[in-house]
């Protein structure tokens, strides 16, 4: 809130004529240091007898999202555990992003109330592959320092594709150079940076591809892709019915 809104806020609060005035507000403390104007509003109102209560939201397990998401949709626990498994894999339990990915699945149309049910009924596959919110896409962002570097590697040499990979472009890599990528990005799918969907190891984000290929040098870059690009040249010689392939490794290539 800014100043005026805050000053507002504290003469509602220590010259309200009611005996019983509630007011909650709520605020992303991450983002605001302790001389933030909120911090000494509290404290004076709480210094003339208004009591204030401070409650610190934590992130959601997986149980909780889908007790929350039951509760929600008037349905038992068991019926809503493979919904609540994407949102939590999309969320990570985050309260705020919860409930905005929830809201928005709900105006996009991919989940809805069935009549002829009578029940909510949801599109599994379609919220799987949805992409997710830009605010989350900051959060994972922000977190991928906090991977082993094992997982952050593997993450690197994904983001040299783009959006998304082949699973069978990624085991050629690890037959050809050596590398150990799979179990890594496993992890990583594990832990909502990417979703492995229709043979394919994607992104979550295209934000989380940027930040995983920026963490390489230019010069490095270079060097994987020429490395990648003829890596799997090498396999197109011996399978020459794959164009796919063929086109991924002229692709990296010409990057290099």
């Amino acid at each position: 809130a800014d100043p005026a809104s805050i000053t507002v806020i504290h003469h509602l609060l220590v010259t309200s004529r009611f005996s019983r005035f509630l007011f909650i507000g709520s605020c992303r403390d991450d983002e605001m240091g302790q001389d933030h104007p909120i911090w000494n509003m509290i404290a004076s109102v709480q210094s003339l007898g208004a009591h204030a209560t401070t409650i610190k939201l934590q992130v959601f397990d997986k149980e909780t999202v889908n007790r929350a998401i039951s509760d929600m949709l008037s349905l038992s626990p068991r019926l809503t555990w493979p919904l609540s498994d994407i949102v939590y894999h999309k969320t990570k339990g985050n309260p705020m992003f919860f409930s905005r990915l929830m809201v928005s699945l709900s105006k996009e149309g991919l989940l809805n109330f069935s009549l002829s049910r009578r029940r909510w009924v949801w599109d599994e596959e379609k919220i799987q592959s949805r992409k997710i919110p830009d605010d989350v896409a900051i959060f994972l962002t922000n977190a991928i320092g906090q991977l082993s570097s094992e997982v952050q590697a593997a993450l690197c040499t994904l983001s040299c594709f783009g959006a998304s990979a082949d699973i069978s472009a990624v085991k050629i890599l690890e037959d050809d150079l050596g590398l150990k990528l799979q179990n890594s990005l496993d992890a990583a799918v594990a832990d909502g940076f990417l979703d492995k969907l229709n043979g394919k190891y994607q992104f979550c984000h295209d934000r989380v591809q940027e930040t995983a290929y920026k963490m390489l040098s230019m010069e490095d870059r270079a060097s994987r892709h020429s490395r990648y690009g003829l890596a799997l040249c090498r396999y197109t010689l011996k399978n020459i019915n794959d164009d796919a392939m063929l086109f991924t490794a002229v692709d990296q290539v010409n990057r290099g």
